[in-house]
């Protein structure tokens, strides 16, 4: 797979932002193709060391519909950017990027453990992995990072919008019914109403997307495996 924007990674937190409020301009957050049309979405998770500095990173790629799975891909890394809230993805992305440039199979949509646009500078991991690989991508974070929103009804599917002032920036997305709901926000060329129809078609029986749930699942698995 192709990447279209190159950055520096190894930057400051005052480098990191001025990227961000760069690159946010480039953000569409209206959907480039037809939901019929997606035919594989990709699930990216990192899992860190307990030990050490070392981050092991993640790329599952499914069949959609159907959750066939087509390929899993890790790696082990060194972490060269500090743990900073709102800038999490100058510490992570550059090892996904690893996986994904070694990617043969075509990918339509990415699913990321963590924010699109709900974010202080409405430039979280989606939305940075989605920019530079030029993919449609969402946010899916199992906790708010900003904004406000009333709490969605406790049945299945419930929803509302979250708001950074008069702002939408997300929507809260009840997966399982009387289970704590996920925040949702379009990452690039996706718009609000189609992130939250993939999400809701990538469930099964948990809080999770089965994607998502997988890359997690898995890059643990590797992650435990390398620490023995």
């Amino acid at each position: 797979m192709e990447v279209y924007y190159k950055h520096p990674w190894r930057i400051s937190i005052n480098e990191a932002r001025e990227i961000q409020n760069k690159l946010r301009s480039q953000v569409i957050l209206e959907s480039s193709t037809p939901l019929k049309s997606i035919k594989t979405i990709a699930a990216a998770d990192i899992s860190y060391s307990l030990r050490d500095k070392n981050l092991f990173a993640a790329v599952v790629l499914f069949s959609f519909p159907g959750f066939k799975l087509i390929s899993a891909k890790a790696l082990k890394s060194e972490a060269n950017f500090p743990y900073v809230p709102g800038y999490l993805s100058f510490r992570e992305i550059p090892a996904l990027i690893s996986i994904f440039e070694g990617l043969n199979e075509d990918v339509d949509v990415i699913l990321c453990d963590g924010h699109g646009i709900a974010h202080p500078r409405r430039f979280g991991i989606a939305s940075h992995i989605g920019v530079i690989l030029d993919k449609p991508s969402i946010g899916c974070a199992k906790s708010r990072l900003i904004g406000c929103y009333a709490e969605p009804s406790p049945e299945k599917e419930a929803h509302s919008n979250l708001f950074d002032g008069d702002e939408k920036i997300g929507i809260v997305l009840r997966t399982r019914k009387n289970v704590k709901p996920l925040f949702i926000s379009p990452g690039h060329k996706l718009n609000f109403d189609d992130c939250r129809t993939i999400v809701l078609n990538c469930l099964s029986r948990y809080r999770i997307p089965e994607p998502l749930r997988f890359a997690h699942t898995y890059v643990n698995r590797i992650r435990m495996e390398n620490q023995k």
